[in-house]
């Protein structure tokens, strides 16, 4: 409703198309959506990144983005001295609308669209044999999978839709901050997901907050 609505009224004035160059950097809390489910806690990341922004009407644009971001997943074992967390190392590459309004100085944005993703690391965090938990003390097994903890990733490439919202302040004439959060969630599984297999879904989803900056080169 919202691009129907500002399309009609940016083509009534003439609008010089703004090209923008930044970067930006943040942090990112994850987890896994599994089927059956495992019980976890929101892991904390980074994520960092270059932005190119293109707008050619006066309230819709083109944003794309390449990033490296750390997501993953958090066994929740409260109430152990266990801990056991897994962290999936991407490049993600969204290509997304980039929606804004408002005054000179200052403007709210909203992003959306499509991401891909490809896995270049993976690392394990545990304190115990996560091979095999039934030999760690205390841990808590009854009604539990723990096949995902020494599962091997199959599926290094996925995709998504990102969703996000966030302000802009314009410092000088060519120079802006960005202040943005974003969600989002992955399509596409890590494990294998057959009828045979243990997970019939092993989704990411993710919240990002990032302080980002922008430079108008045209």
């Amino acid at each position: 409703i919202l691009v129907c609505t500002v399309l009609p009224l940016s083509a009534q004035k003439h609008y010089v198309p703004h090209v923008h160059v930044g970067f930006h950097g943040g942090m990112a809390m994850s987890k896994m959506s599994f089927s059956p489910s495992v019980e976890q806690k929101m892991l904390n990341g980074l994520t960092a990144g270059v932005s190119f922004r293109f707008a050619e009407e006066r309230h819709v644009g083109l944003l794309t983005e390449l990033n490296f971001t750390t997501r993953g997943w958090q066994e929740d074992l409260t109430g152990t001295a266990l801990n056991y967390s897994r962290k999936l190392t991407y490049l993600e590459l969204p290509i997304m609308t980039h929606i804004f309004c408002g005054g000179r100085k200052f403007k709210g944005f909203f992003n959306l669209g499509p991401q891909l993703c490809y896995m270049i690391g993976s690392s394990i965090d545990s304190n115990f044999d996560y091979k095999d938990p039934t030999n760690a003390e205390g841990f808590p097994l009854d009604y539990r999978s723990t096949e995902q903890m020494g599962m091997d990733i199959k599926n290094k490439f996925d995709y998504g839709i990102v969703l996000g919202a966030g302000i802009e302040g314009i410092i000088r004439k060519r120079h802006s901050l960005m202040l943005e959060a974003r969600f989002y969630y992955v399509l596409g599984n890590i494990f294998p997901s057959s009828n045979k297999d243990t997970f019939s879904a092993s989704r990411g989803m993710s919240i990002g907050i990032t302080l980002g900056y922008m430079f108008r080169v045209k």
